[in-house]
């Protein structure tokens, strides 16, 4: 058959005749292109994935260059195909992330899983995040590290981490680009990066401004992103890389509705909100220094950081905070060779603390009223970790480590005069092994211990209408898990099965929609699961020499449940659906001149909404399809088509105690998007 030429090629697939890559492929190819060399403090994303898969764990990569000439706008979109990992949009860039059931309840906000960027915390210092920080346009890469998998990085927490890099000027594709999409909803986002290398320095910025009128009544939003990095190498054993970040939010609150309302009036805002003129504003600044030494016996890197968060919240309150976390975390990284068994060694420590000044006020349609809450919030985490990998034999390495702990919160009330504190303390073990047969196959099996530590949300909880100090536990959990991952002649798979084991689960339930939930500890609960993802090269050379048509399945298996409980004996627990399912078929075309593939979101079951299991989410099907194209060696187009049978779903929720309690509010469902298009093109030079 004899190949097309180009002209035809950019014809077909701007008329939508060819598809969408799969662009956070858990199982990416080994063949990185157009990567510069990487550093010290900057390792390239070649060296990154290579670590990764060397880990007897189930952890994920996302290379981001899959990412460059497709519309991602929120991180759902960085971490749609990556399994065990649940990322669900509310609004604007607000979204819910869970990985294992963390925080799987928590109906705002971050908690359970540690984000980091660039291998800096960015969670304030009582365990709580957001994900402004992150611009999904200037992601080069991306990790997973479900619960103690991320003990390298000092997290021990039941979700684990996702560490986000930003490029460098040594590990940028290109040196510079340009982007500018739009789409239905009034939503259009500019972006740029722009780096230079000059001897010893390198030097990356990167910003973003997007803008949203919003699918829903009173969900106007706009977002403001600015990352940059400047390396300098001091010589060949020393560098040193200051990164620097400013993040506006704007983002007009449109709450939750009841599920019938979800379901036949999903536009619609709910009335306390515009009543109250709900939203959520923010101004934050980030500054971080990653310093590395290379020794003679390993390598030492210092991080150290500080970031400024001001929040102004109109909810059922306005909520007025400002606040500075701050930290150092130096870690030593050793290879050796003992006794003629290969190994290496990780030992770490982190110190990293906060002080939050937390007012709210009577909310007057959205400005501040009569002052009802006063207080300063303090948190201070000491910890020190240790993780060895010893290669017993040629094709299996042993893994052993820990992590000691000790959490400090404290919270004065300057109405009261009132103080209240508490410190956690835990040791948190893991063990695990890594069989290789092949260079590219592996399997493995682990055993890790996690503690969750209550953040200031948890703690302070609203009765009547003014902050109360709950003394809760932390959560303990127990997490087996075993499972395989590689590729072999044009396919590859990634499978894992856990089971945790927790005592003192988090879980929330909601007061009032406008209300932050509040937080309980559960008794005995079993979060248990399967995390699948795979891809097969079904065709190659189909239409032309070069070509390639990809299935690509993700799956991930939630089976979440109290334990004998004495309210709700072995109910599911509410928050999450116990499957869902990604399936997508990619054509892509040869000398990557573009790409087209349609895509289904499937949902057989709805989450439950309360504890009870008297009511739960509606099951369904979503339809997408992305195509891109390359115009010019430098201009990439793309678009992203969503929800293409207007499908009317929830897409998130709150969770409740008994939905048929008396009296109970049950507008706790945020509907999902309907039908929408978004146009997209990269210059780059």
């Amino acid at each position: 058959m004899h190949p097309l030429p180009r002209a035809t090629w950019r014809v077909l697939l701007l008329a939508g005749i060819a598809g969408p890559a799969f662009g956070q492929a858990t199982l990416p190819d080994l063949v990185v292109t157009g990567q510069a060399p990487g550093s010290l403090t900057a390792p390239s994303v070649t060296e990154q994935r290579e670590a990764l898969e060397q880990t007897p764990a189930a952890v994920r990569f996302v290379d981001g260059e899959a990412l460059a000439n497709r519309y991602a706008f929120t991180l759902r979109d960085v971490l749609a195909d990556t399994p065990g990992v649940f990322v669900q949009s509310r609004y604007g860039q607000e979204l819910r992330l869970s990985l294992r059931g963390s925080g799987i309840a928590r109906g705002f906000h971050l908690r359970g899983v540690e984000v980091l960027q660039d291998g800096v915390p960015v969670n304030l210092a009582d365990g709580s995040g957001d994900f402004y920080q992150i611009d999904p346009s200037a992601v080069r890469s991306a990790a997973v590290y479900p619960g103690g998998n991320a003990l390298a990085f000092g997290s021990s927490t039941l979700g684990g981490a996702i560490n986000f890099v930003t490029p460098t000027a040594r590990t940028a594709p290109e040196p510079n680009s340009l982007r500018v999409e739009g789409g239905t909803y009034g939503t259009w986002r500019l972006s740029g990066q722009a780096s230079a290398v000059f001897g010893d320095w390198d030097a990356l910025a990167a910003g973003s401004v997007t803008h949203s009128d919003g699918w829903r009544q009173h969900s106007r939003g706009q977002y403001e992103q600015f990352n940059a990095n400047l390396g300098y190498r001091l010589n060949d054993r020393v560098e040193t890389r200051f990164y620097a970040g400013t993040y506006i939010v704007r983002q007009q609150l449109p709450g939750s509705l009841t599920l019938g309302d979800a379901l036949n009036r999903p536009q619609t805002a709910n009335a306390a909100a515009l009543a109250g003129n709900q939203a959520r504003n923010i101004w934050a600044e980030r500054f971080a220094n990653r310093t590395s030494i290379r020794l003679d016996a390993g390598q030492v890197d210092v991080d150290s950081w500080i970031i400024h968060k001001q929040l102004y919240h109109p909810i059922f309150q306005v909520i007025d905070q400002d606040g500075l976390t701050w930290g150092i975390a130096p870690r030593w990284t050793q290879r050796y060779e003992v006794a003629g068994l290969r190994g290496e060694l990780v030992l770490g420590g982190r110190y990293f603390a906060g002080t939050n000044d937390a007012l709210q006020y009577v909310n007057l349609r959205g400005s501040r009223g009569a002052l009802t809450a006063n207080g300063v919030q303090r948190a201070q985490n000491y910890e020190a970790f240790a993780e060895n990998r010893l290669w017993v034999l040629p094709t299996v390495a042993l893994v052993a480590g820990a992590k000691m702990l000790r959490d400090e919160r404290d919270y004065e009330n300057r109405l009261s005069g009132q103080r209240f504190s508490r410190a956690y303390e835990g040791l948190n073990p893991k063990i695990g092994v890594l069989w290789q047969p092949r260079p590219a196959v592996q399997v493995f099996a682990n055993l890790t211990r996690s503690q969750d530590v209550p953040d200031f949300s948890d703690q302070l909880q609203t009765v009547n209408g003014l902050p109360f100090w709950v003394p809760l536990q932390s959560q303990r959990a127990w997490t087996v898990e075993a499972g395989t991952r590689g590729r072999y002649e044009g396919h590859g798979w990634d499978l894992t099965l856990f089971r945790s084991t927790i005592r003192g689960q988090l879980l929330q339930y909601t007061v009032d929609p406008s209300t932050p939930a509040s937080t309980f500890n559960a008794g005995t609960t079993v979060n248990q699961g399967v995390e699948f993802a795979g891809y097969l090269d079904l065709a190659r050379g189909a239409v032309a020499a070069g070509d390639r048509v990809t299935l690509r399945q993700t799956w991930t298996w939630n089976d979440f449940r109290f334990r004998g409980d004495r309210q709700y004996g072995g109910n599911r627990i509410a928050g999450l659906p116990p499957h869902v399912l990604r399936t997508s078929l990619t054509y892509t075309a040869p000398d990557g001149l573009g790409f087209i593939a349609p895509a289904l979101d499937w949902v057989p079951e709805g989450a439950w909404a309360d504890y009870a299991n008297t009511l739960r989410a509606n099951a369904y099907l979503k339809l997408g399809l992305e195509a891109g194209v390359t115009v010019a060696p430098n201009l990439h187009l793309f678009l992203d088509a969503r929800n293409l049978t207007n499908k009317r779903y929830v897409s998130d929720l709150g969770t409740l105690q008994n939905a048929r309690a008396p009296g109970a509010n049950t507008a706790v469902f945020y509907p999902g998007e309907g039908r929408s298009l978004y146009l997209g093109a990269r210059m780059s030079f």
